[in-house]
């Protein structure tokens, strides 16, 4: 039986031979990293908490129904939402070096929440790259593609074959006693080799080898298009602006999920290669610990700087939450003043009766 043991949502348990790729020496890790890595986590989470509620606020409660793309964000909103949920369960068992004190409905849960975020969120992106590629690339022949119902049929097979993509998760991710360590974790325990190596390829081609190079060709095409499109800016200001707009903010948060996951994931390739020796450098198994760290880490900041990305780039998100707040600051006034009105008559209607008696 094999244990499936790389940080965070792979679990990070310090039991022997984590890579488990020959009798490498490990050095015991410092308190002070578990300290960092949960307040850097706890942080995440209240930042992602909040700025992600904030968006999906405004893109469910303004007036003005979505926009095919503001769908896709809005489902991507809701992923990273679910995802920094979860994580102050994992901040905790950082802080104690990895151990996990919950039980194995919450360690299910909460790497659950964590896969299904990484396969949910690459497919929204592919999504709406791909709406860009058909509103800017062929605009006249998509229609039918960039309508509200097949975006929303869209959203649900996203969630739907992250949800399945995730089931060993479910299966394999168990709480373990170690006896020799005194603690308890939360990990994935492959029934062979030959599993282990068939459940992490699938993971690695379903969250990045193939989506990747779809979301590459359409930024691509995208680019072409809006390069060519420079010389006649002036014209049909109205919906290119706002097309325009649109895909500005969606290259933005490519770029940023790019920056973000691409190197967990070639990470976890690596790590693969070495945990079945076609890489046997016990250098390479001490570089990859601390990388797995720090890129997990980097990869769970993209669902805090997606909402962030939404203010500062999306002009239409803007106006959407400026109106929206100035919307329910009006209804808030009306009714203050409608209070206000109302305790004044009462108050004369007192008087009144205590002059006539």
């Amino acid at each position: 039986m094999t244990t499936s043991v790389p940080a965070s949502f792979e679990s990070s348990t310090p039991h022997a031979n984590q890579t488990g790729a020959g009798p490498c020496p490990s050095e015991p890790t410092e308190q002070w990293v578990y300290d960092t890595v949960q307040t850097y986590i706890l942080v995440i989470s209240a930042l992602g908490m909040g700025l992600n509620l904030f968006v999906l606020t405004v893109f469910c409660c303004h007036r003005k129904r979505c926009t095919v793309a503001e769908l896709y964000l809005s489902n991507l909103a809701a992923a990273d939402l679910l995802l920094v949920s979860f994580l102050p369960f994992w901040a905790v068992s950082a802080g104690n070096r990895f151990a996990w004190t919950f039980g194995g409905a919450l360690c299910r849960a909460v790497n659950l929440s964590i896969v299904m975020n990484v396969y949910c969120s690459i497919y929204f992106l592919v999504l709406v790259s791909m709406d860009r590629y058909w509103a800017l690339v062929k605009p006249l022949s998509s229609e039918k593609m960039r309508s509200a119902k097949f975006a929303k049929l869209g959203c649900v097979l996203v969630w739907g074959g992250g949800l399945l993509l995730s089931v060993p998760t479910i299966i394999y991710r168990e709480v373990r006693d170690y006896p020799h360590l005194n603690q308890t974790y939360c990990s994935l325990f492959y029934p062979s080799p030959r599993a282990h190596l068939g459940f992490e390829g699938m993971f690695s081609a379903f969250s990045f080898i193939i989506p990747l190079p779809i979301i590459s060709f359409c930024t691509w095409k995208i680019l072409q298009a809006l390069y060519n499109r420079l010389p006649n800016k002036t014209s049909n200001q109205g919906k290119d602006n706002k097309e325009h707009k649109a895909t500005r903010l969606i290259l933005a948060v490519l770029l940023a999920f790019l920056l973000c996951w691409v190197p967990f994931h070639l990470l976890r390739i690596i790590e693969l290669l070495y945990r079945f020796r076609v890489l046997t450098e016990c250098r390479l198994g001490a570089a990859l610990g601390v990388c797995r760290q720090v890129f997990m880490n980097l990869a769970y900041f993209n669902s805090v700087l997606n909402p962030i990305l939404y203010v500062i780039v999306g002009g239409n998100f803007r106006k959407k939450a400026r109106e929206l707040f100035k919307s329910s600051a009006k209804q808030t006034t009306k009714s203050s003043s409608f209070s206000s009105r109302s305790t004044i008559i009462k108050s004369l209607r007192r008087s009144v009766k205590g002059e006539s008696g």
